[in-house]
């Protein structure tokens, strides 16, 4: 052998080893406006970590849940990184299909997590997920449209207030509709919506005992408002929009009021992807006077999934894209306005953040007022804002979506779709061992 051949063989050798020690993480993601911005800036990822490459599968929230859920449930194992909520993960956890996050690095700084945050992803102590980006919700609109009609938004508005306005500045002719709120089926779309909505008009989902209450008139109150008022002032085919039609929507100018998550605040003040960015203002979410706000409580989290062959990659990756440089980084990159919200205390803290972020604190007024241990006027035995804290809520949650999105778009009448509802989570609580 040469001594030329010799060497060629060893660096053959030496660049197969090292195409065999690098690890691909598939991640599961959804398609919301932040986490277009984390694939973007993963170069700086892959810079720390040269022997990691990322796979991205980029979905609808819908099919997102749908997906993970069908995955982990079933040990699929597709998936090294999940892009979950605050309600799977203590569930999830509960069942051992996450590991717990015990090695995020020495510079992570868990106790800098916002704490109504971080108790929702742990578990007997342990961080089972990391927020990428925390929210409630809140009122966004449009100061010109208010002006020009004479009126003044308080920062509590109350939804008698909310739905006056509505009407007063919706103008069809112009494509100006007073507001946009969620229609899209889905437990995480309209229905997230609407429980928090119902919260404050003194609904709940079950009672003590876990009877359902879709029969009860805070209920009919509710689902009575929002057709009404959407039929008035909202924007045609409403009950197709969910969150990033809405947002769509909002930043093109045809919206005078958008109720919905806080993390919407950079996309609609930021003036390159709004064209209404000059003129937003932000209020707390609306209340009925009993003592509750609509607002939620939500973390897009990351986690990993207990099936995965890559764990210590996965869980470098996750503090990565969670880490207070990262926050630095977007905002080298993009401006403080959107570094993503929500998680920690020291974004909070942050001179260039409030100066940059006119809702900061807004937001986290928002964040810190919802209270998932006592979210309704009456008591309920459940913990969750706007979702039950159950296994089986994901699939009642989104059947009972679809009735009140076809009460939307006029396929059925609020009592029919009240009565479908009352129907269908009785039938699946009784199935499910709750209800005796």
């Amino acid at each position: 052998m040469t001594l030329r051949t010799f060497l060629l063989g060893a660096c053959s050798a030496l660049a197969f080893a090292g195409m065999a020690s690098a690890e691909t993480l598939t991640i599961a993601t959804v398609n919301n406006g932040d986490m277009i911005r984390m694939q973007k800036l993963t170069d700086d990822f892959k810079a720390k970590n040269p022997g990691i490459d990322l796979e991205w599968v980029t979905l609808e929230e819908n099919v997102l849940r749908q997906k993970v859920t069908t995955d982990i449930a079933t040990k699929g194992g597709q998936y090294d990184v999940l892009t979950i909520g605050t309600y799977e993960v203590p569930i999830w956890a509960k069942q051992d299909w996450l590991l717990p996050l015990d090695n995020l690095g020495a510079n992570y700084d868990v106790d800098d997590l916002l704490p109504a945050i971080r108790s929702g992803l742990t578990v007997d102590g342990k961080l089972y997920a990391a927020p990428f980006y925390g929210e409630s919700s809140m009122v966004m609109y449009r100061k010109d449209l208010f002006d020009a009609a004479g009126l003044k938004m308080p920062d509590a508005p109350t939804w008698d207030f909310v739905a006056d306005a509505a009407r007063k500045i919706t103008n069809k002719d112009k494509e100006i509709y007073g507001i946009c709120l969620r229609g899209k089926a889905g437990w995480g779309e309209n229905m997230a919506f609407l429980t928090a909505m119902s919260n404050s008009f003194g609904a709940r989902w079950f009672d003590e005992k876990w009877k359902p209450q879709f029969d009860q008139p805070e209920w009919k109150d509710t689902l009575d408002f929002y057709v009404k008022l959407m039929k008035d002032a909202g924007p045609p085919g409403a009950s197709s929009n969910g969150f990033n039609e809405n947002l769509a929507l909002f930043q093109t100018g045809k919206c005078g009021m958008w109720i919905d998550a806080t993390v919407a605040a950079s996309f609609v003040a930021d003036p390159k992807q709004s064209q209404v960015a000059d003129k937003v203002g932000f209020a707390l979410a609306p209340d009925k006077g009993l003592g509750k706000r609509g607002n939620w409580l939500w973390a897009w989290s990351l986690a990993i999934p207990a099936g995965t062959q890559k764990a210590e990659a996965a869980e470098k990756f996750v503090a990565w894209a969670t880490s207070k440089e990262y926050s630095n980084l977007v905002a080298e990159k993009e401006g403080w306005l959107n570094a993503p919200p929500g998680t920690r205390k020291s974004l909070y803290a942050n001179a260039d953040y409030q100066k940059a972020a006119s809702f900061a604190k807004m937001t986290l007024d928002s964040i810190e007022s919802a209270d998932p241990t006592k979210p309704t006027v009456k008591p309920v035995p459940y913990v969750g804002v706007q979702f039950v804290a159950i296994p089986e809520f994901q699939g009642i949650g989104t059947a009972v979506g679809q009735q009140f999105s076809a009460a939307l778009a006029g396929q059925l009448s609020v009592d029919q779709a009240l009565q479908s509802a009352q129907q269908l989570a009785t039938r699946e609580m009784t199935k499910a061992g709750y209800i005796k």
